[in-house]
């Protein structure tokens, strides 16, 4: 990774950035918008947040050590802080990070610490670390969140849709929910707050992974203060302890909020001595296609010809990678993987290889116990490039020797199921690909609606790249449950086919993933060129054009000169999209992939058309889309 760093640090207790007086403290981010007020009430520090004049956080508290502890604020500095790196990948290659930072210097118990606030155009964040010697044995990170009264709520549901909106009574019933065996279900974050101005805040944390030995942090609501908690505890050594950083992020929309830096600015520059190795791209990916049958009769499954057939097509279209899933094998034992009967995996690797085509092998925990330290180096030993990894479980230490394990061996690494949303990791390890903290189309339909994707991608995804699997381009086969995996439900699948291709572009991956057979891509290969085209995860630039809770969203990506416009409508409609993006005085050739008069989500999902123009940068689009319909531009500077 490059980085150009220009720092400019001044140490001052005064100025038009900090304003205070013993114990209270004002920093003002650098464009004056966001204010944060830090200070001491009743021996705890407490803080108080404004954005664009408004109260954002009212009087609440920030604490740690042993909860209860008084504190003593012994010192102060405050510096302007302005760097600037490059992602490796992501939705931004130039990044900049720019604050105004207090420090404060802290003690309580006999234990010395330092706090830190750090405010953003974005947002603010805080983070503690203790210092060498005494401290407790177990450290709780406490913050309390007092939101503006008849604020409204929403955060992820695991694998369900996301709740909301509800509100601050009504998260009571929410926490108090109990699952299977009677244990209460912890709330997820990021927890998103709509104020009753309409602006927007997601409350999480970023650079778990620094923070050895912290877990998730978990929020709850607490009815004594009228507030929304967070909490995380950690066992600590003599040794310096450092925090996760604790993340409240400011939009004028939801969709502000998932273009946001903020985050992954806070997390730890890049560990991988060199990322050349680490591609993002696409990947075909054979589970649900099991059970399909093309034209020529051929019924794919767990083989080496189905096998040769994705890999054929990714080769002549330009995907990086081909996902095997669990079929591969059958039982797991420590230093043993029993192979599966049906396929030839090496054979299969090497034809891969052949090809220019890596090979990416799902794991399930839950088959057996390999021994996690060898199997990222047996893996390695197989010739593939990634892993997914599935039922790891949310836990943050093996999840962070895991991604380490994984780098050491140069695999790109996929999380399953639910993992622990480590919200900043690609820029720490970007080999850590992508994740599915959602839930991912195909496994079934309850809850895979058109306005389910557009709340996964408004909440779930402000925590990073999600692996989500879209793309289905032969709808009416899945809806008439023509697999021996999918939908358990037959027509229970509403969208089109350009909603389809849309989503692709709309979530943020390092790695898509493409879930259908090849065939049903090659039979609409006018409408497949929009995601051929697309760079994953090489953006220069992202925007959310257009964002409305379970209405529509509109994302605009940029690699180089050209740019990629996905768009979903929940309940159909028309989005203007201005292209004032442009650059002056420039024609472009656009590709429009457009819904129908005749589209329709359940009945005619996959009509669409595909047609070519000229546009400059004062031209409006008026994307037309059916209920549960999508539109997309493919937008290039002409010769």
């Amino acid at each position: 990774m490059k980085i150009k760093y220009l720092i400019l640090v001044f140490l001052f207790t005064m100025s038009l950035s900090i304003q205070g007086t013993e114990n209270n403290y004002h920093v003002v981010s650098p464009d004056g918008n966001v204010t944060l007020k830090v200070f001491l009430k009743n021996n705890k520090i407490h803080y108080e947040m404004d954005w664009l004049g408004k109260k954002m956080i009212q009087t609440s508290t920030l604490e740690y050590f042993e909860v209860g502890a008084d504190v003593i604020i012994n010192n102060h500095k405050v510096s302007n802080v302005d760097k600037h790196w490059e992602a490796v990948w992501g939705q931004q290659k130039k990044m900049r990070d720019h604050y105004q930072e207090l420090e404060l210097s802290i003690s309580s118990n006999n234990t010395t610490s330092r706090f830190l606030a750090r405010v953003y155009n974005e947002g603010v964040a805080f983070r503690f670390i203790l210092d060498k010697g005494n401290k407790p044995k177990e450290v709780s990170w406490n913050c309390s969140y007092s939101t503006q009264h008849q604020s409204k709520y929403y955060l992820p549901n695991g694998e369900k849709e996301p709740l909301g909106p509800i509100s601050l009574e009504e998260l009571e019933v929410v926490q108090n929910r109990t699952a299977k065996g009677g244990k209460t279900v912890a709330l997820r974050i990021p927890l998103v707050v709509e104020t009753p101005e309409n602006l927007f805040m997601a409350i999480f944390e970023s650079d778990l992974y620094e923070a050895k030995g912290f877990e998730t942090m978990k929020i709850a609501a607490d009815f004594t203060t009228n507030a929304i908690v967070s909490k995380n505890k950690a066992t600590t050594t003599e040794g310096e302890l450092t925090s996760p950083w604790r993340v409240i992020l400011v939009g004028k929309t939801m969709g502000d909020l998932i273009v946001n830096n903020l985050a992954i600015n806070l997390a730890t520059p890049n560990k991988l001595e060199n990322s050349d190795w680490v591609k993002p791209g696409k990947s075909l990916w054979d589970w649900r296609v099991h059970g399909y049958t093309a034209k020529d009769g051929f019924t794919y499954g767990i083989d080496n010809e189905s096998y040769y057939r994705f890999i054929d097509f990714a080769a002549e279209n330009n995907i990086e990678y081909f996902l095997i899933d669990d079929a591969w094998y059958t039982d797991v034992k420590p230093g043993n993987i029993e192979m599966s009967e049906k396929l030839d995996l090496a054979k299969v690797i090497a034809y891969a290889n052949k090809k220019g085509v890596e090979i990416f092998l799902y794991y399930d925990r839950r088959k057996g116990d390999y021994g996690d330290e060898k199997l990222f180096e047996h893996y390695k030993s197989l010739g593939v490039k990634g892993i997914k990894y599935g039922f790891m479980g949310n836990k943050a230490d093996f999840t962070r020797d895991a991604i380490e394990l994984s780098a050491e061996s140069n695999l790109l690494i996929d999380f399953h199921d639910g993992p622990v949303p480590l919200a900043g990791i690609t820029r720490t390890y970007p080999n850590a690909i992508t994740r599915e903290y959602c839930h991912a189309q195909q496994d079934s339909k309850r809850a895979f609606t058109p306005r389910t994707f557009v709340r996964m991608v408004l909440i779930n995804a402000i925590q990073g790249p999600l692996d989500m699997n879209n793309g289905i381009f032969d709808i009416s086969g899945v809806n008439a449950k023509e697999r021996e995996k999918g939908p358990r439900k037959p027509n229970s699948l509403f969208t089109t086919v350009t909603a389809e291709a849309a989503r692709t572009l709309i979530v943020f991956s390092g790695l898509v993933v493409l879930p259908d057979a090849p065939e049903a891509y090659a039979a609409k290969q006018d409408l497949f060129e929009f995601i051929k085209k697309m760079p994953i995860g090489k953006w220069d630039e992202s925007k959310v054009l257009h964002s409305k809770i379970d209405g529509y969203i509109s994302t605009a990506r940029r690699h180089g000169e050209e740019w990629f416009i996905g768009s979903v409508h929940v309940n159909g409609g028309v989005l203007e999209i201005p292209l004032d993006f442009l650059e002056e005085n420039k024609k472009y050739a656009i590709t429009y992939y457009e819904d129908t008069a005749q589209t329709n989500s359940k009945t005619n999902a996959e009509a669409y058309q595909v047609r070519t123009a000229t546009v400059n940068k004062d031209d409006i689009v008026k994307a037309k889309m059916v209920a549960g319909g999508g539109h997309c531009m493919w937008i290039k500077p002409m010769d």
